[in-house]
Formats: structure tokens, sequence, C-alpha cells
């Protein structure tokens, strides 16, 4: 009952100050929050909220952006092409903490050093943001997210007066090493990562790149200070909610190295079996070559057909190779063309070059995929030897 009672008149209040021209009070608050990994690959990397508080007029508010709607219109499809609204959401700093609390995630938070002015601007900004008409944006992980968005609320309200220092002892990654520190390498959400994003974001992010992450707004806004005063941005700082220590469980197999590595030693099972028999599990090739090839066409989709940036220049096409569809045919034959064994070695070559390409570091490709890799490029070399030594090839078909 008085839960409901105090939700109510924070609404009242909310509602009040979104409703008039609010004048925050000299003794008013803006605070960072930045909120721990949670357990899903959506938690993972966290995240971040304005606080706004004013005793005056009992005003305790989080603002946060990335908010989503799944029953918009659309929204799966929207979602893989990379042309979902995000939007950004209000909600009583009490309701806002304890739903972190019980997911059992530590909040963290900054209070800001800013001026009368600057925090009336900031209020105003995100006053006028969260009208319906002005509320939604196009997201992106990379440049256009929940931190990302922290970042640019400030600047707007300081007039980019912020200088962001590096913190000590920084070094820049890249962008998957970024996102790969805060995963386990060896879990389905990292190898999907590691297939669907391409090369593009194997490039190293500049000091202010790496704030796409919550945790590195908090990291750089802790060092950064006003330009020409040299006053620091951050006046105070304190852990709202420490997470409770929990074992963490170790499904190592159920990890795709597990799963893939016995999936690689079926392969080279079988490989050594047709070897030794001199015979062929068409199946076995039937199955490999579809779907590689289709996986193949999800790449190529995601590069050319949709708007994200980071699905570009995907180099998985060196072992998913969609053309892999196109000859499926004639794996169902006994008698091959010479043209299909040269295109069971430009698969090979293809799979030399993906080496390289991880060696040289132009991308760095699933750890968990590394035993099904090799076994496939063994399964080609395979079919080179016994298309060409033990099948009469009819050079016309």
């Amino acid at each position: 009952m008085l839960k409901n009672l105090l939700y109510t008149v924070f609404l009242f209040c909310l509602n009040f100050a979104f409703s008039q021209n609010y004048k925050l009070s000299p003794d008013s608050e803006i605070g960072i929050l930045t909120i721990g990994p949670g357990n899903s690959l959506n938690d993972a990397f966290g995240h971040n909220a304005i606080r706004i508080k004013d005793s005056s007029s009992n005003l305790d508010v989080c603002f946060d952006y990335g908010r989503f709607d799944f029953e918009a219109p659309n929204f799966y499809l929207n979602f893989a092409r990379g042309k979902l609204n995000y939007s950004i959401g209000a909600v009583n700093y009490y309701d806002f903490i304890k739903f972190y609390q019980w997911q059992n995630r530590t909040v963290e938070e900054q209070e800001l050093n800013l001026n009368q002015q600057q925090k009336q601007k900031l209020y105003d900004y995100l006053v006028n943001n969260y009208k319906p008409e002005n509320r939604n944006y196009l997201y992106d992980f990379f440049y256009d997210n929940c931190a990302t968005k922290i970042k640019e609320v400030l600047d707007i309200a300081t007039d980019n007066a912020i200088k962001y220092n590096n913190p000590k002892d920084f070094k820049a990654q890249t962008f998957r090493t970024l996102i790969q520190n805060k995963l386990n390498r060896n879990s389905w959400g990292s190898l999907g990562i590691d297939v669907a994003l391409g090369s593009v974001i194997d490039q190293k992010a500049t000091p202010k790149e790496h704030m796409f992450l919550p945790s590195y707004i908090h990291t750089f806004f802790d060092v950064a200070t006003f330009k020409g005063t040299n006053s620091p941005l951050v006046k105070e700082r304190k852990t709202v909610y420490k997470e409770n220590a929990t074992p963490k469980s170790d499904y190592f197999f159920l990890s795709p190295l597990f799963i893939f590595g016995i999936i690689g030693l079926l392969i080279l099972f079988i490989t050594y079996k047709d070897y030794k028999s001199n015979q062929r599990t068409k199946s076995l090739d039937i199955m490999l070559f579809f779907l590689t090839g289709l996986i193949g066409v999800f790449i190529l989709l995601l590069w050319f057909a949709t708007d994200h940036k980071a699905t570009h220049q995907n180099y998985n096409l060196l072992w998913a190779c969609a053309l892999n569809l196109l000859v499926i045919k004639q794996l169902f034959k006994n008698n091959v063309s010479n043209r299909f064994i040269k295109y069971l070695k430009f698969l090979v070559i293809l799979l030399s070059l993906l080496t390289l390409h991880w060696i040289i570091g132009v991308q760095v490709f699933a750890l968990g995929l590394i035993p099904f890799l090799i076994a496939l490029g063994i399964r080609y070399v395979f079919l080179i030897y016994f298309f060409k030594n033990k099948v009469s090839i009819n050079p016309k078909t």
C-alpha cells in the first residue's frame, strides 16, 4: 500500500516536472550510473543511465537509453536489417536500483561536477528528448547505444567543454577484443559474434570509441576534466550496490569447442574409414557443403542486405563459401568433372587464406570453430585425392 502511494507521488512529481518549465534547485545533483554485466548475452556489456536528483521537489529519476519494444511491428526483421529504433526511458531511481539488485548486478554512481547552467541544460535536453516525438533513435551497437548516448548528452550540456583524458596504463584495443573481453571466448554468444561480425571490428578503436562500452564511460569519466579550468568532471564516487559473488557454472561439455571438437573428430573418423575402404560417404559431403553454403549466404546477407556496419568485410566466407550450394549436385555423382576437382582445390586455398588472415591480424575467427575447420580442410584434401585417383573421371561431365 505504502509502495503504491509513494509510486503515485513519484509519478505526480515526474509529470509536474516534465509538464512545466521546471528549474532545478541549487541542491540538485546529476549522476552517472554504471551497471555491471548480467548473465545473458544481452546484458553482458553492462548499462548506463543518468540520475537527476532534486530533493527540493522529491525528484529522483533515471534516464537511460537503449530501450526497445518486442511488440513493435516487424521487430525481428528490423533488428536483422539494422533498422530497429531504440528509445530513451525514464524511471524512478529506487525502482531502477531495485531492478538491478534483483539481477545481482553492481551499480556504481559518479556525481558530476556541473554548474547550475549545465545541470539545467542537461535536464532540459533529457526532458525534451523524452517526448514521444523525440525519444526514438536508430540503434548502432558501436556508435549509438546506451553508453555513447551518455557522452553525447554530456557534451551537449557542457558545450563540449569536457576533456576526455586517457586513463592510466590505457592501451588501445580492437573493437572485437573489447567485446570479447566481456565474454567467455568458449561460449555460443562469443562464437556467434565472431561469425557474424566482419574484419571492420578488428581495427583499433580510438580512445573515445572505447566509450561504446558502459564500463569505459565510467573509466573515462573518472579521469575527465574541464577544458581551461582542468577541474575534474566527477565530484564524488560511490558504489550503490555490489553484486554478491555466485559460483560460475562450467558447461564445457555444451560449449562450442567441445561440440565442434566432437563434430571434427566424427568427420575425421568417417574420412579415415572412407580412405581405408576406398569409398566416400556422400551424405557427409552433402551435409557439409549444404551447411557451409547456407552459412555463407547468411553472412552475405548480413554484409550486403542490412545496415549493420559491423558485418561488412567478413572473411568467414573463406570457410563458409556460399558457392558450395551451387555445386552440391556434383556430390551425388560417382564421376565428377575436372572443374569440380579444381573447385575443391580452390576451397583448400580459401582455408589457407583464412589461416593467413588470422595470423597477420586481418580478422580474428571463432576459437570454437578450430576443430571443425581443421576437419573440413582434411575432408577437402581427401575428396581431391579420392576423385583424382580412385574415380574414373569424365572431363565432359
